[in-house]
């Protein structure tokens, strides 16, 4: 079975908001200053919304535009974010494919969180994103560094024996850091790209299966749709393979989710 464009769910996406975000605001943590007085700010793949609306935060004048191609999360985007911010700034969203999105006017920051691993190739979008920033501004990324860890092996071998292969990402959906050092500095920006793992602690019956319904597995949601009898079996199968995988504890399921972030300097 060929692949196709997931479906998004934003309310299951949200379900684990709180954890998702954490790697966001550790990314927002090491961007420096920007150039603009009143920032200009591009959020690639922005969801719902929900850590775009950080940004203003951090810098209250701005002006920031999500960029996302799912119009179930545009739509949650528009309705429970977007107007003007308290600090003078402008929080706006808007329909564009990663893929083909280039800047049409000099950005202060283009970032990007738990989205280009969805991207073949990503990386030979860099220099163009680099080209669109004011000299001083910044690009920063995060991605999932985690294609190997038993969640995403698991959802693999079920899809195999499921005719379901091609609909999934595969191990080599992001570089390694290193890598992205190097597409960074050959770029003439200073960078800084580490990598952390982050242990989750998840509550709630089968809390693996219900985080990667909101994200990993969405392309096998999506491909099972019509067929509810054949997306029954997937879950049972891999519900079973995840509770052996990560067991409960007494206080939840510990979940090791490792990611990978580069923060971009452009020379000033």
């Amino acid at each position: 079975m060929s692949a196709a464009a997931p479906t998004w769910d934003p309310a299951q996406y949200l379900r684990h908001a709180d954890h998702r975000a954490r790697a966001f605001t550790d990314l927002l943590a090491r961007v420096p200053d920007l150039p603009g007085d009143r920032p200009r700010i591009a959020d690639l793949g922005c969801g719902p919304g929900n850590v775009t609306a950080l940004l203003a935060g951090r810098w209250p004048t701005a002006h920031i535009t999500g960029y996302d191609n799912s119009a179930e999360m545009l739509d949650k985007a528009h309705a429970e974010h977007e107007g003007p911010t308290p600090g003078g700034g402008r929080l706006d969203f808007a329909h564009a494919d990663v893929r083909t999105w280039t800047p049409e006017e000099p950005y202060d920051l283009i970032i990007s969180n738990a989205t280009l691993q969805w991207l073949p190739g990503h990386a030979d979008l860099f220099a163009d994103w680099v080209r669109g920033l004011r000299p001083g501004g910044t690009f920063a990324f995060q991605v999932p560094g985690n294609f190997d860890a038993p969640s995403h092996r698991l959802m693999r071998d079920l899809a195999h024996r499921h005719d379901l292969t091609d609909t999934l990402r595969h191990d080599d959906a992001v570089l390694a850091p290193e890598a992205y050092l190097g597409k960074l500095t050959d770029l003439d920006c200073a960078a800084d790209v580490w990598e952390a793992t982050y242990i989750h602690l998840l509550t709630g019956e089968d809390p693996v299966l219900d985080w990667v319904k909101g994200t990993g597995l969405r392309p096998v949601l999506t491909a099972l749709a019509d067929a509810p009898d054949q997306r029954e079996a997937f879950l049972h199968d891999y519900r079973n393979a995840l509770r052996e995988a990560y067991p409960a504890g007494p206080h939840g399921t510990p979940f090791p989710f490792r990611r990978i972030f580069a923060v971009a300097r452009k020379e000033a």
